[in-house]
């Protein structure tokens, strides 16, 4: 799941229960601008490190905790990355996908694109 700055979804890929999550991000950032990149441990990736440069932008990801040369990553920034976390909390307020009803991995997927379309239609519904 790529989400922006608010927290609220841009892409998302459903990739098999044994994936590796990060074999999937090069694609999900593919078009998007990579200004700023912020992910956790899990996809230090030196591929995806340099793809983000190449593209003109910052990863802030951290190294696994057994590579010799570790990387230095803003604290505050580094923080963000909660919005993917906050984002996911908000999608398991939604019963079907918290208990993953479908067992299509297509209709899943629908269910969980028919979700982040409502929590963007509620970060734009009217207050007045």
């Amino acid at each position: 799941m790529v989400v922006d700055e608010r927290g609220l979804p841009v892409r998302l890929a459903l990739t098999q229960g044994q994936a590796s999550d990060k074999a999937v991000a090069p694609d999900l950032l593919e078009g998007l601008p990579a200004s700023l990149v912020v992910a956790d441990r899990g996809y230090d990736w030196q591929h995806l490190i340099d793809l983000v440069r190449q593209r003109g932008g910052n990863a802030h990801i951290p190294t696994q905790r057994d590579r010799k040369v570790q990387r230095s990553v803003d604290p505050s920034l580094y923080r963000q990355r909660n919005l993917v976390e906050r984002f996911f909390c908000k999608l398991k307020h939604f019963r079907r996908i918290a208990t993953r009803y479908d067992k299509l991995a297509s209709n899943f997927l629908a269910a969980v694109a028919l979700a982040s379309t409502r929590l963007w239609l509620r970060a734009y519904e009217s207050t007045t």
